[in-house]
């Protein structure tokens, strides 16, 4: 089987799973729940999760109840960071926003809810008792990843911040804590779990953050570029900062980290590194422009 085969196996897995988890309820809430989570995605921390665990050899089963977490909890933040109070979308994945299509109200508690679901979800996950303290750090880790310091602190910096004044390394903390928090936090998981040597959890770290900064400034370039067609004056941006080419230039560079910092697990992360090469879809657009 190849990278991609193994790749479109574990999102099948993820897919199956977050729907069964979603449809243990018939409430009008877990209606609006399911309507944030299921429409899909590419699902890409919980892929990087499953990959990360897998490098060190943990089967993909225990894996998936803190692959399902990190996306309940993704989720929630896309739900929550939609609202009027916060980026005012109206569209999220094709579709009207979970505020736009069940009013505000339901869609603060859906958010609530998916992010209540996703450490219940991780405290019942089962597996020997010899890897319990395993599983217990995994979840304080991924608490303080979206917490005040990490996720949620990015998003205060993100409606606080003014675009006109931002400095380069206040993009890249925003950046860090906003979209790199629950990236690192997946790659670390994997490692937890897999019980990774300090040298290990320190190559993966080094790989989790260097694509948490390249899926941002990813989607800075596919902001300027209409894809999304935010008014890229209202919210911190890279593009807006350094120019489009810099830009380009810095995606490519955070991939070519990342993908250096996975040579001391050779063919056991080639997972990984798909999943890194995988943000460079900008570049493939302008090679073909």
């Amino acid at each position: 089987m190849d990278v991609q085969d193994r790749l479109a196996a574990k999102k099948l897995l993820i897919e199956r799973e977050l729907k069964r988890l979603l449809s243990r309820d018939a409430s009008p809430l877990a209606r609006v729940m399911r309507y944030a989570v299921l429409p899909g995605g590419k699902r890409f921390r919980p892929l990087l999760l499953l990959s990360s665990g897998t490098c060190f050899g943990v089967p993909t089963r225990p894996l998936l109840p803190f692959a399902c977490a990190i996306e309940l909890i993704h989720s929630y933040s896309l739900v929550h960071d939609d609202l009027p109070a916060m980026d005012d979308d109206d569209f999220r994945r094709g579709q009207p926003s979970c505020h736009k299509a069940f009013g505000e109200g339901l869609a603060i508690l859906a958010g609530d809810a998916l992010l209540t679901l996703a450490f219940e979800v991780m405290s019942e996950a089962g597996g020997p008792a010899a890897a319990l303290a395993r599983r217990h750090e995994a979840i304080r880790m991924i608490s303080r990843s979206a917490g005040v310091r990490e996720l949620i602190g990015g998003q205060v910096l993100d409606i606080t911040l003014e675009s006109k004044r931002i400095s380069r390394a206040q993009i890249d903390e925003l950046s860090r804590k906003k979209t790199g928090a629950l990236i690192t936090a997946a790659v670390e998981a994997g490692a937890i779990l897999g019980r990774a040597r300090p040298a290990e959890r320190r190559a993966i770290l080094d790989y989790g953050k260097s694509v948490g900064l390249a899926f941002q400034v990813r989607d800075d370039i596919l902001d300027s570029n209409g894809e999304k067609k935010k008014d890229l004056r209202e919210r911190p941006d890279y593009v807006a900062f350094a120019g489009g080419d810099k830009a380009l230039l810095r995606l490519i560079r955070l991939v070519r980290r990342a993908v250096g910092s996975l040579a001391p697990f050779s063919s056991r992360a080639d997972d990984l590194r798909w999943l890194a090469h995988s943000l460079l879809e900008p570049e493939r657009e302008a090679a073909r422009a």
